[in-house]
């Protein structure tokens, strides 16, 4: 009983094999298995066609690595809306921390009307993968007005030109920090000067610090050298002498 048992058990593992095999070789000559083996050998040529070019043509492999870095790059670098209103609340509170006799009018006119915008959810953020675009909206998107839920009444992207408001590429926010430069400077204050005091040059960062140094050093007291000090004892004992001859003669 036991072997009839055995027995059964190792046809029917010798017949499962034998199918699985069978399988195995159905599965490797369908059609699906050839176009896999076809998609493969066109990668294998592809990149074998790649090497030999690059071996060939090194300075124009070059070039094509420095573009795809580049535009790896400047995706990953690619700055976001929340970016945008984050660098806004950066401007605004430099600006705050400045009078308004001294802010730049033109920062503060840019900055105020880009807070004004983001206050009625009118800013609009665009990225194009390796850039982005800062615009303006006519509504808020919270907004149920007719107008603003209609898609026959809503902007056209034509006008897109028209509304923007920034540019963002590798990590910055070029329109804004162009806007934010010299921002503690109020050009105002330079309007009623004489041409002659408008025309001079403000003096450069070197000559500032060689100033400040001049000016601590003035502060400081007065060190003699030997030189000096010998010119000091000459002009004493002369002084001494004159006096005994007077003395004398007196």
């Amino acid at each position: 009983m036991a072997a009839s048992w055995v027995l059964r058990r190792v046809c029917s593992t010798a017949a499962s094999a034998s199918d699985k095999g069978t399988r195995w070789q159905r599965l490797l000559n369908s059609r699906a298995s050839a176009w896999c083996r076809s998609l493969l050998g066109d990668y294998k040529e592809a990149c074998r066609e790649v090497v030999v070019g690059a071996r060939e043509h090194p300075l124009k492999a070059a070039v094509y690595v420095a573009l795809l870095g580049g535009t790896y790059v400047c995706y990953r670098t690619n700055p976001d809306g929340a970016s945008f209103q984050a660098n806004l609340l950066e401007k605004s509170n430099e600006l705050a921390l400045l009078s308004p006799w001294t802010r730049s009018g033109t920062s503060d006119e840019h900055v105020q009307s880009l807070v004004k915008l983001h206050a009625e959810g009118r800013l609009r953020h665009l990225s194009l993968g390796v850039v982005s675009l800062a615009y303006v909206a006519d509504h808020d998107p919270a907004c149920d007005l007719y107008e603003a839920r209609c898609s026959a009444l809503s902007t056209p992207w034509a006008e897109l030109p028209r509304r923007l408001l920034d540019v963002g590429f590798a990590g910055h926010w070029w329109l804004l920090d162009e806007k934010m430069k010299d921002y503690d400077i109020n050009e105002e204050e330079f309007k009623h000067l004489a041409p002659a005091l408008v025309a001079t040059a403000p003096p450069s960062a070197q000559e500032t610090e060689r100033n400040e140094r001049l000016h601590e050093e003035s502060w400081k007291p007065l060190v003699m050298g030997e030189e000096m000090k010998d010119a000091v004892d000459i002009v004493v004992k002369e002084g001494a002498v004159t006096g005994e001859r007077k003395e004398n003669s007196a």
